[in-house]
């Protein structure tokens, strides 16, 4: 009698502990992650500044010409970059690197986590990247992004346990280039949509040919003409994060004043 009592209280236990690991993360709104600077879509800035990212790299035929024509034209961007081809392609990482780009986290092997994706399994494809990085520049990335910009509490709290802030991109910065929309398509997605502070979406590898190199051609020389100034992530970050703390003038006058 005793066996089976313990027999069946074991099962219990085991029951519930597969419930609690295979439990389905929640996802909160874009507003809450904001609120906990967990997650970034785009930095609120009266600057006229904006992020290009790259995802998927790197390359050493795609990414060496988006580099050129970056070179051309002095603009720093963020790229996203996967474990496997930084192990594949150590050579154009550090060129990267070189050129005063941004390195950042895009998973190992392009897995679309979702909710049966474990904390381990999302932990290991991040620290996979980190290490491939770390391992070429000597220096590990501090942002991450979720392939397809899928992401819930599990997702988000892995990559910042690990001390990465995760970054999507601007709704209406999405250039769809993987789909080889066309050029002009990927233009105007990005020059009749530009805003301080967005983050655009762009991919350094994408099968086939790519059409980005030939639209950041036209999309470069447009942004500056606008008044853009085109920065790294990080950078961005940095000067909207510097923007709200600074105090007007007429609020330090304000605090100066004595009530009575």
């Amino acid at each position: 009698m005793l066996r089976i009592v313990v027999s069946v209280i074991l099962c219990f236990c085991l029951s519930f502990l597969t419930i609690e690991v295979n439990a389905w993360p929640t996802q909160k709104s874009r507003e809450d992650y904001e609120k906990q600077g967990h997650i970034i879509w785009e930095a609120k800035t009266d600057q006229r500044v904006m992020a290009l990212t790259f995802d998927d790299g790197p390359d050493p035929i795609q990414t060496t010409a988006i580099l050129n024509v970056l070179k051309q034209y002095g603009v720093k961007s963020t790229f996203f970059v996967l474990g496997r081809r930084v192990k594949q392609h150590p050579e154009v990482v550090k060129k990267i690197i070189a050129e005063g780009h941004e390195i950042a986290n895009h998973t190992f092997s392009h897995t679309y986590f979702n909710a049966r994706s474990t904390a381990s399994f999302i932990r290991q494809e991040i620290e996979r990247t980190q290490l491939a990085v770390y391992e070429v520049t000597g220096a590990k990335p501090t942002l991450f992004r979720p392939p397809g910009g899928n992401y819930n509490d599990r997702i988000i709290n892995t990559a910042h346990l690990l001390g990465l802030k995760s970054v999507m991109w601007s709704w209406h910065q999405d250039t769809k280039d993987w789909t080889h929309p066309g050029v002009g398509k990927i233009c105007d997605k990005v020059l009749k949509n530009a805003h301080n502070g967005d983050i655009v979406l762009f991919h350094d590898y994408v099968p086939g040919k790519t059409q980005t190199e030939q639209a950041l051609e036209t999309i470069l020389p447009e942004l500056q003409k606008k008044g853009f100034q085109l920065v790294t992530v990080s950078e961005l970050i940095r000067i909207s994060g510097n923007q709200q703390k600074v105090i007007h003038p007429d609020q330090r006058s304000k605090s100066k004043q004595v009530v009575k």
